[in-house]
């Protein structure tokens, strides 16, 4: 039986961190005890990074290869158990060993019952082919005691026609596991990643809860921005810190209280709706 679905507004929490390649006990400390903060100030749900446990600029395909983990793994257990203790859903990255022997960049859901549902990334980014396996499968939509959650990684969202099949298939809040490289923004503009998790909500009419990296890994530094939109396009928390420059973003909890219900309305106005207005046919 699917749990029973929270009528009240829930807090929603983005943890940015600053995560290491190659240290996934620490970094599964570092994702423990922000999850831990965000139960402390009110989250039910909760968003971590992309390859949160293996850190994500990788050496070779070895080095990805010796990180990965199936989807049942010492993550999985961990990050089910926080949220047995803790009585929220937690999404986050990670590298996962294939039963089929192939590596993926993917994503779970857990709540207090146990792992409900993962995703492999379907879009690969940059060198991310050489690594992993692209993932075939839409990304699934969970119906959790919160809301409808579903989730995607990083570059996925930039494809509208993706971002699009959550939605239509009743997503309240895309979660969205996030490692954006730090580029160079203009004077008084914002990260263009920041901007389409905003395009992405107001597409929509959806939640939309994005969590970034921040520090620097082999040279890499990267860019922030983790933020939480409202389905009206517009910023409930974030992005606090992002980097013009290399280095630019700092470690950071944001929290939003989010009444999910709102997403089911997909009416702009009192003529228009996101979702009826579509004409599909037209799109070929």
């Amino acid at each position: 039986m699917p749990p029973r679905v929270e009528t009240q507004p829930v807090s929603v929490a983005v943890c940015q961190l600053s995560l290491r390649v190659g240290e996934p006990e620490q970094n599964r400390a570092a994702a423990a005890a922000a999850v831990a903060q965000a139960a402390a100030r009110g989250a039910r749900v909760v968003v971590l990074p992309e390859l949160t446990p293996s850190g994500y600029v990788f050496a070779d395909r070895a080095e990805a290869r010796s990180l990965a983990e199936p989807a049942d793994g010492p993550t999985a257990a961990q990050w089910t158990a926080l949220a047995a203790v803790h009585r929220l859903v937690i999404v986050g990255g990670f590298a996962e060993l294939g039963t089929d022997g192939r590596v993926y960049n993917s994503a779970m859901l857990v709540d207090e019952s146990g792992r409900r549902a993962v995703y492999r990334k379907a879009h690969l980014w940059d060198a991310e082919p050489d690594f992993f396996a692209a993932g075939h499968e839409p990304p699934p939509v969970v119906a959790t005691g919160f809301g409808r959650v579903a989730m995607m990684i990083c570059y996925d969202v930039e494809f509208p026609e993706w971002v699009r099949l959550p939605a239509l298939d009743g997503a309240d809040l895309l979660a969205v596991p996030a490692n954006w490289p730090a580029e160079q923004v203009p004077v008084g503009e914002r990260p263009m990643m920041s901007v389409n998790v905003q395009t992405a909500a107001f597409a929509n009419r959806m939640f939309v809860a994005a969590a970034c990296r921040c520090g620097t890994e082999r040279g890499v530094s990267w860019t922030g921005g983790s933020m939480i939109a409202g389905p009206d396009g517009y910023p409930l928390v974030g992005p606090a810190s992002t980097a013009a420059g290399p280095g630019g973003a700092r470690e950071e909890l944001l929290l939003a209280r989010c009444d999910l219900r709102v997403a089911r309305d997909k009416a702009t106005g009192p003529r228009n709706d996101a979702h009826a207005d579509r004409r599909p046919g037209l799109y070929r």
